[in-house]
């Protein structure tokens, strides 16, 4: 029999994202002063963040998209990543930024970051919206941190179970249903 989920109290407002946002935004304009930057989402959740985020970003900023899976229905990763969509454009010579929706056990950002890497960047950051240190099972450190959240089940704001929940405009978990 399938467990069934409700979702729980709003952890994170939409409103303290927008802020984070702009915050974040402004940081990697300073660092990058004077430079272009590749951003690259990572589909499907990171979609919302990266469309805040860039916002923010004064620069000229180059947008693509990469989708890998680790997950499937599952609420735990199952520590075999693959690469769904490659991107569409090089990225040799360039400042990148992965764009993240968390960064949980690190197995998969770990094993993205090790193939872009191939790819020869100038530079390669790594920023994203949450942060759950509790779900590490690689060493796995983001350049720019949106928050930092416990050891639940994170939904809303382009993340999701099983694709439900992400179009709710806040961040909150999953919680045991009956």
């Amino acid at each position: 029999m399938a467990r069934k989920y409700d979702i729980g109290e709003e952890m994170i407002s939409q409103k303290q994202i927008f802020e984070r946002a702009a915050e974040i935004g402004r940081t990697i304009t300073d660092e990058f002063a004077g430079q272009e930057v590749v951003v690259i989402g990572i589909l499907k959740g990171a979609v919302l963040w990266l469309s805040d985020l860039i916002k923010h970003i004064e620069l000229d900023v180059h947008i693509d998209f990469m989708a890998v899976s680790s997950y499937g229905a599952l609420t735990k990763s199952t520590g075999a990543v693959k690469i769904l969509k490659d991107l569409d454009t090089s990225i040799e010579g360039k400042n990148v930024i992965i764009v993240e929706d968390i960064v949980d056990s690190g197995i998969t950002l770990n094993y993205l970051k090790n193939y872009l890497l191939g790819m020869n960047p100038k530079v390669l950051k790594i920023c994203t919206l949450l942060d759950k240190p509790a779900g590490r099972q690689i060493k796995m450190d983001a350049d720019y941190i949106g928050f930092t959240v416990g050891d639940q089940f994170i939904v809303g704001y382009g993340l999701d179970y099983s694709e439900k929940y992400r179009n709710l405009p806040y961040i909150t978990c999953l919680t045991s249903g009956s």
